[in-house]
């Protein structure tokens, strides 16, 4: 009688044991997925800020110098300034030879909060995805499967749609989007709206400029969605193969 009644302890602590782990890879994978989604996320939302050449070749092609009579160096030390101070390499704002207001560089400060959110947000991902991946590789542990596909598959296709969605409404509308952009993240705020005057910077800030830098945010994400997805298709595939043989 007592032996039946070991047994039947340590099947129960084992069967405690296995939903433990299945809930506790479940919950991995959850966290996972939405630390995927943040990492390409704030690295897409990067690649306009911190890739400048992005902006060089606009100056030409948009024909800046000669629309706004400002030379090809006075543009370009304006936004290297504007930038700098946007992305914390300095704490004094500035725009070249170009004339700003208060109101404007208060818009800026603003922004700069955002840009600093989005890069921090971005280090912090890859700090913890190296974690994970370290930790996962060190102590064997696997994140639940949701349909035989790799957390990383559904942050992305979760992040797709979102996109997708947004993408959708930028396209119909873009000047509307771009109005509701600036009331939702600078709400009850109207100094996005500049006075060429006063603020000579957003001379060289064309409306086209922020149309190119959606579309590069979108291409990065959506390259970047591309591999997460093909890679966890592949990984799904020759898992399938590999327990068929076994």
């Amino acid at each position: 009688m007592k032996s039946y009644n070991n047994r039947k302890n340590k099947t129960t602590h084992a069967d405690s044991d296995k939903r433990y782990n299945s809930v506790k890879n479940k919950l991995l994978t959850v966290a996972v997925s939405v630390l995927t989604a943040l990492l390409i996320l704030s690295v897409s939302i990067s690649a306009p800020i911190l890739v400048r050449p992005f902006y060089y070749i606009q100056i030409d092609m948009r024909n800046l110098a000669e629309k706004t009579g400002y030379s090809h160096e006075q543009i370009t030390e304006a936004y290297d300034d504007m930038l700098d101070y946007c992305v914390g390499i300095t704490d004094e704002f500035d725009t070249g030879d170009l004339a700003w207001s208060e109101s404007g560089k208060e818009h800026f400060t603003d922004v700069r909060g955002l840009f600093l959110l989005d890069i921090n947000v971005m280090v912090a991902c890859m700090i913890l995805m190296t974690i994970y991946l370290l930790y996962s590789n060190i102590s064997g542990t696997r994140p639940y499967m949701f349909r035989g596909h790799t957390p990383y598959f559904h942050g992305s296709t979760t992040l797709l749609a979102a996109f997708a969605v947004i993408g959708g409404l930028c396209a119909v509308d873009f000047d509307r989007a771009f109005t509701v952009f600036h009331q939702i993240f600078f709400p009850g705020k109207d100094n996005w709206i500049f006075d060429p005057h006063d603020d000579e910077i957003i001379r060289i800030l064309p409306e086209g400029f922020f149309a190119s830098c959606g579309a590069f945010i979108l291409a990065v994400l959506l390259v970047l969605c591309a591999v997460m997805i093909i890679s966890s298709v592949l990984s799904k595939t020759h898992r399938g193969r590999v327990t068929k043989h076994t």
